[in-house]
Parts: C-alpha cells; sequence; structure tokens
C-alpha cells in the first residue's frame, strides 16, 4: 500500500510539471512529440532520415536526446544540422517532466523551432507512464521485436497517438507480420496512426514527414 501511495505522489507531481511544460511549448508556438521505443528501434534514425527530408526546412526542428550513458545520438544529430540536446538519465530508464522543463532554456533559445522531438530513452515499459509535456507520443517497433509486443506491453500502445512500425527491409529475414502487428496493436488502441517504414529504402518516410509538416498547433499548420 504505501508503494503504490509513493508511486501515486510521483506521477501527480510529474503530471503538475508536464502540464506547466506543455502551456509554455503552446505559448512558443512548438509542437513537442516524445518517440518511445524499445532499444535499437531505430528512432535516431527515423529522425536523421525525418531531417533529411525537410531539408533547409529542417531548422524548424530540435531534439531534446535522452539515454542512460554517451553523448552518441546527439552527435549523430547534431551532425544532420539539427540543435539537440542530451539529457543522460543514469540509472533512471526514462525521462520525466522535471527534465524536460530543466531544458526549457535551452529550447526558448532555439530560433524559429516548430517542432521538437523527444527522444525518450530506450524502454517500452516506464516511459509509457510519464508525460513529459509533450503533444504527441510516437511508439516506434521495429519488425526484429515481435509482432505481439503490444500486447505484451499495453501501456505504452495505449498512450501513443502514433505507432511506427519500423525497418521493414528486414521482414524477409525474421518471421514478423505487419498486419499482425498493426491488428494487435488496434486492439489495445484502435486510434493509433499506423506507419510502416524502413531507414534503408525509404519506405514510408515521405508519409510520416507529410504527416509532421501537417500537424497543428492551436489550428494553425507547423511550418517547418
Amino acid at each position: 500500500m504505501h508503494e503504490i501511495n509513493i508511486e501515486e505522489k510521483v506521477l501527480h507531481k510529474n503530471d503538475e510539471i508536464a502540464v506547466g511544460t506543455r502551456a509554455a511549448f503552446r505559448k512558443m508556438g512548438i509542437f513537442a512529440i516524445n518517440m518511445v521505443s524499445s532499444p535499437g528501434s531505430g528512432k535516431t534514425s527515423i529522425i536523421e532520415e525525418t531531417v533529411k527530408r525537410f531539408g533547409p526546412k529542417a531548422d524548424g526542428i530540435a531534439v531534446i536526446e535522452g539515454d542512460q550513458e554517451t553523448e552518441l545520438d546527439k552527435e549523430r544529430l547534431l551532425k544532420c544540422g539539427i540543435p539537440a540536446h542530451q539529457i543522460t538519465t543514469g540509472r533512471a530508464c526514462h525521462l520525466d517532466a522535471e527534465m524536460i522543463c530543466s531544458a526549457l532554456e535551452w529550447v526558448m533559445e532555439q530560433r524559429n523551432l516548430k517542432l521538437l522531438i523527444i527522444e525518450n530513452v530506450g524502454n517500452m515499459v516506464c516511459p509509457a507512464e510519464y508525460d513529459l509535456g509533450e503533444e504527441m507520443m510516437v511508439a516506434v517497433l521495429s519488425v526484429a521485436e515481435g509482432d505481439d509486443k503490444p500486447l505484451k506491453y499495453p501501456a505504452l500502445f495505449n498512450a501513443a497517438d502514433v505507432l511506427i512500425i519500423n525497418k521493414t527491409d528486414l521482414v524477409p529475414q525474421t518471421n514478423f507480420d505487419i498486419e499482425r502487428a498493426k491488428e494487435n496493436a488496434l486492439k489495445i488502441n484502435p486510434g493509433l496512426k499506423v506507419f510502416t517504414t524502413s531507414c534503408t529504402t525509404g519506405e514510408g518516410i515521405d508519409e510520416w514527414c507529410a504527416f509532421l509538416a501537417g500537424l497543428a498547433i492551436k489550428g494553425t499548420e507547423v511550418k517547418i
């Protein structure tokens, strides 16, 4: 009983901070995305390909990069020419609202920022419970993992607004069934918008980018 009360207090405090952070993002005209997946699903690669597709317009994109250790993914994104801010969590298996709130000063320093992508720590469990102040949660599932993941980790797929099934070029080397994965995910959350992508072949990346370009903030398109 004590453990439940402590968890409820932690999440309540987190949600309070997230509300303020979301309000700050909206005031600045920033649409924030929280990307969540297991390690190695290809979140960073999707961001890299997204930046390439937007070309000169990518100056409206920035990334907050969450990892337990190293700045390797941040360095990859900086090479793409976009601003990236590192949050190293140490033993913590997820980002939380306080961590994102602490990065607000850095966010405000970015000029013309319209789209903020928060790449969460690789984990399908804990991040689903923590609101970061984002407008949209994106779950990423690679075909190397298993099409039953939505059923095994329902909290993430229930919380997500979008599902990206990534690394589709590897399907011939696996027993992954894309349609079954979609079906399993939609059983958990019928409102999910689903994309299938490959950063190797480029499949689905244009559709994903077109979706991002049409996101709305207060009824206005995100012009990135």
